[in-house]
């Protein structure tokens, strides 16, 4: 399925546009003097739309919600469930909802797989795929039929959204966990690092949290290709969320990537499609140690790096205005000499989606809850 000659996703790589950025940027700071980090952001932003004025419309947040059957193993019976961390959200009783809605970002909770029934309303997008995972300490989290439609389930989503802003973020008892399996197994980073939160965390709850992710790691020996790894590490907001990085990126809209969950999927995502990542800004809600281990083994940092201790999600909200900002300083900051730009560096059509269109319809449809 994922072997096909043509790419999925087109790169965003183009010198000669880079340059006329790079020159654009110049006349701007022989002005107004350097503007440090916005400026190979406005740089990012200009090859992901293949354009020397880019504009960033109707940003969406997508925070994907899902069950996973390792909580048994890896979770304090005092911890606070995702149903209700996902009404937290939905009714704003949270920073993350009430931040977005300040900086204009439209927030929707995707139900991927969560183990309680949750009331239909606003901001909530039903398109539960299971009740949870399965437990992958003791069998496969997923079936394969199940990622399968999980990961058509977020391209369809994106397919029907407007805008060209995608911020994807992932939630869930487990989650954390299950994703720590997911990227040692892709990328070779051990789980202690992954899963080592920071110097205040008690040696034995990091002994019994390595133990038992490495009790499902001899559970499923032997996978390497990503959806098959995946399937057997889970989880479905992970999977649903690979789907949606993949047609985000088709369709050449940026990615602001939250949370180890996030960061799991986009690793799925690059295996299949390696350009994905060339459209994603990192963002970070937390301070876990382990997000900074993820993010050194992908080269990357984090946007805005606040101290935070809260929802993933939160730090897209609040990176938000420095994204858009970056965006106007090439779009609507006046210039005194605006070169025309060579023919080929704007491109009205600059993805062909035959690809990603033959690859969604090769999965089955979601199943209806």
């Amino acid at each position: 399925m994922f072997t096909d000659d043509s790419p999925l996703i087109t790169p965003t790589d183009h010198p000669e546009l880079e340059t006329a950025l790079l020159g654009k940027l110049d006349r701007r700071t022989r002005l107004a003097g350097h503007l440090g980090e916005l400026e190979p952001l406005a740089v990012r932003i200009g090859l992901v739309q293949a354009s020397l004025r880019p504009r960033l419309r109707q940003p969406r947040l997508l925070v994907f919600a899902g069950d996973h059957g390792l909580a048994v193993d890896v979770s304090s019976p005092l911890a606070h469930s995702t149903t209700a961390v996902v009404n937290d959200i939905l009714h704003s009783r949270v920073p993350l909802p009430v931040f977005a809605h300040h900086q204009g970002l439209t927030v929707e909770v995707v139900d991927s797989g969560l183990a309680e029934p949750v009331p239909r309303c606003p901001g909530l997008l039903a398109r539960k795929i299971a009740h949870g995972t399965r437990n992958c300490r003791v069998a496969q989290a997923m079936t394969l039929e199940q990622v399968h439609a999980a990961i058509r389930a977020g391209m369809e989503i994106v397919e029907s959204m407007p805008g060209n802003v995608l911020g994807c973020a992932g939630i869930g008892v487990g989650s954390h966990e299950a994703s720590a399996l997911l990227i040692s197994r892709l990328i070779d980073v051990p789980l202690h690092a992954i899963l080592r939160s920071g110097p205040a965390m008690e040696a034995t709850e990091l002994d019994h949290l390595v133990s038992v992710l490495q009790a499902a790691q001899s559970r499923h020996t032997g996978i390497d290709d990503p959806v098959e790894a995946l399937a057997a590490f889970g989880g479905f907001e992970t999977a649903m969320m690979v789907g949606a990085m993949l047609k985000a990126a088709e369709r050449r809209s940026l990615l602001l990537v939250d949370g180890l969950s996030a960061c799991a999927a986009l690793i799925v995502a690059a295996q299949i499609a390696g350009p994905v990542a060339d459209y994603c800004i990192f963002c970070r809600s937390t301070e876990h140690a382990g997000l900074d281990a993820v993010l050194d083994s992908l080269e990357s940092t984090a946007l805005l790096a606040l101290g935070m201790n809260s929802i993933d999600g939160t730090g897209i909200a609040l990176s938000w205005p420095l994204v858009s900002a970056a965006a106007a300083l090439l779009s609507d900051v006046a210039d005194t000499v605006e070169p025309l730009p060579p023919q080929q560096l704007r491109t009205e059509d600059p993805v062909a989606e035959a690809p990603v269109r033959e690859f969604l319809r090769t999965l089955p449809s979601t199943p209806d809850f």
